[in-house]
């Protein structure tokens, strides 16, 4: 049995995401996750809240509550919301806890004990209409490289360059829009990456199997310009881990906490501790010490583009400078964006579909199938109303919901709710039965990949295969000459549900369930054999009809959701 470990890039507290989020880093975990465990393995999935800087703090001022209750008032919201989307995380953590502060902390110590890091006097921008410093997202203005107009303090949405705030043209504060900011001197801590380049780019060089993309953007970091620089790692703000050199006062560093994106991925590591105080798991480090049994363990992370120069960069800089065996990623599946109807989706200026507003129209599995078979893998995708009613229409409802409800009202109205018995397999089940061994394992191939859309093609091919194969065996004609060939035939059919109920679980979980339910399964093996799991459900066994598995998408609801969901959110 294999080890999986499984972390998402955990989303920032501020405000509840939309489906780019969801798609982009989430769900895809999900997928992976699922499967995994499907196939036998063992698997801890571990995703949590981002609750420090200044997104938290700008969201709380705006909501006007305490930044500490804004954050566990979120944290709730989005936990309930990914349960909402059947997100499997074996825990949902928090990076204000206190293992993320302890942690964080230790990695500083030790960082700056070997070296790594190093104090540096700069000039911040200052606004005096605030009466602060404006770190990071407190600064908004014209990014230097690609000239976008909204880009943050600490890196621009449409390009992805990391940048600080001295480097943004026209800036402006977002807490008071003041425009009259000066630089005033203050003392930060560097995180030296420079100094572990040639270590980063011999790991980095070592994954041939990552995604494109994901090394694109590493390397892109790595080697343009004056390649990698030091990145500093503590903020002027009052929310945050507090600076300490392990568990000891950091002089000069009094009142600052460190960077969150310094803390944030610690938080994987903090939030397996938190699944152990949780009452969930037993024993943390075998998933993250190597020293600890963690050497057999493979860690894949699931995020967006605009995360990766912190996962191959910053955080591995940190793991790998610490000197400490602790398990480093293995595979990183990154994602291009999802667009909105021809334009961006976003949270800060509330355009596009936000999860809660999504589960309130269609149940989880209709966006699950949509945003899982369009996942923006090689470019960006977009999503729009008509594609997405297309898509629920034809791949659910018409291809395995007509199916599921073909097979199981004819043999209700021939033979009962119970398997048939008689009659023998020939020539077109022998068929379908190599058809479907050669895509099943094409499909576990584009699984074991991560290949996410390709996975979902594959199948909907499988679910098709079924259809195609009733159509041709027409048991309502053959049972009219011969009840027996019918029965084959629909013992074959039925059997079919069970198939796709095991191997669409990780894309559909509720319907899987509807359909494990209906067929009054206890367990759902994975079918190694296809074969013999097509002969798994023997005659006389009894099950349910399921009633509309999905249900289609009408003109009119399609509309009045385009118009209701135009890019605006009260």
């Amino acid at each position: 049995m294999a080890r999986h470990l499984i972390t998402s890039a955990i989303p920032y507290i501020n405000g509840i995401k939309h489906l780019g989020n969801l798609v982009g880093s989430q769900l895809p975990a999900d997928l992976y996750a699922r499967y995994q465990r499907g196939r036998g393995n063992e698997v801890l999935f571990l995703c949590a809240t981002d609750e420090h800087g200044t997104p938290a703090e700008l969201a709380a001022t705006k909501a006007g509550k305490p930044v500490a209750e804004y954050c566990a008032e979120m944290h709730d919201v989005q936990a309930r919301i990914a349960q909402g989307f059947r997100l499997s995380f074996d825990h949902f953590g928090r990076s204000s806890s206190v293992h993320n502060r302890q942690l964080t902390q230790h990695f500083a110590g030790v960082l700056a004990d070997r070296g790594l890091i190093r104090e540096v006097s700069e000039t911040q921008m200052y606004s005096p209409d605030d009466g602060r410093y404006l770190p990071d997202r407190y600064i908004e203005g014209t990014c230097p490289n690609c000239g976008f107009d909204s880009a943050r303090g600490d890196q621009c949405d449409n390009c992805t360059k990391q940048l600080d705030p001295v480097d943004l043209i026209n800036p402006h504060s977002t807490i008071s829009g003041a425009t009259n900011l000066e630089m005033r001197e203050t003392k930060h801590l560097y995180l030296r990456q420079s100094e572990m380049r040639d270590e980063l780019q011999a790991w980095i060089d070592s994954k041939t199997d990552w995604p494109v993309l994901t090394t694109s953007i590493a390397k892109k970091w790595l080697n343009d310009g004056d390649g990698l620089q030091d990145r500093g790692i503590t903020r002027d703000l009052d929310w945050g881990v507090p600076v300490k050199r392990g568990t000891q006062d950091w002089p000069g560093m009094e009142g600052k906490v460190f960077y969150v994106w310094f803390d944030a991925p610690i938080e994987y590591i903090a939030c397996a501790q938190e699944w152990v105080d949780a009452g969930k798991g037993t024993d943390w480090q075998r998933w993250w010490r190597t020293d600890a049994g963690a050497d057999d363990v493979t860690y894949t992370q699931f995020m967006g583009k605009d995360n990766v120069p912190f996962h191959t960069l910053s955080f591995p800089a940190t793991i790998l400078g610490s000197g400490e065996p602790w398990k480093l990623v293995d595979y990183i599946k990154s994602f291009n964006y999802l667009n909105y109807e021809g334009g961006q989706f976003s949270t800060s200026r509330g355009r596009g579909v936000f999860m809660d507003q999504a589960l309130e129209v269609l149940p989880p599995d209709y966006w699950r199938w949509w945003l899982l078979s369009h996942a923006p893998e090689s470019s960006d995708a977009e999503f729009t109303w008509e594609n997405f009613q297309a898509s629920v229409n034809k791949d659910l409802a018409d291809v395995l919901g007509n199916f599921v409800s073909r097979v199981t009202k004819f043999c209700r109205s021939k033979f009962g709710e119970v398997v048939p018995e008689g009659g023998s397999f020939g020539a077109q089940e022998d068929a379908l039965i190599a058809d479907l061994t050669a895509r099943i394992a094409r499909y576990q191939d584009m699984m074991d990949e991560m290949e996410v859309r390709k996975s979902a093609q594959e199948l909907r091919a499988i679910w098709a295969a079924g259809n195609e194969y009733l159509q041709s065996a027409a048991p309502w004609t053959v049972f009219k000459e011969d009840p027996e060939r019918a029965a084959a035939i629909v013992r074959l059919s039925l059997n079919l549900i069970r198939l796709y109920a095991i191997l669409s679980a990780p894309f559909i979980p509720d319907a899987a369930a509807t359909l494990k339910e209906a067929m009054k399964l206890d367990e759902m093996p994975w079918p190694d054999d296809v074969a013999a799991a097509l002969a798994s459900l023997a005659p006389g066994t009894g099950f349910d009809v399921p009633e509309n598995l999905f249900r289609k998408i009408s003109d009119e609801e399609r509309e009045d959701w385009q118009g209701r969901f135009s890019g605006k959110r009260d």
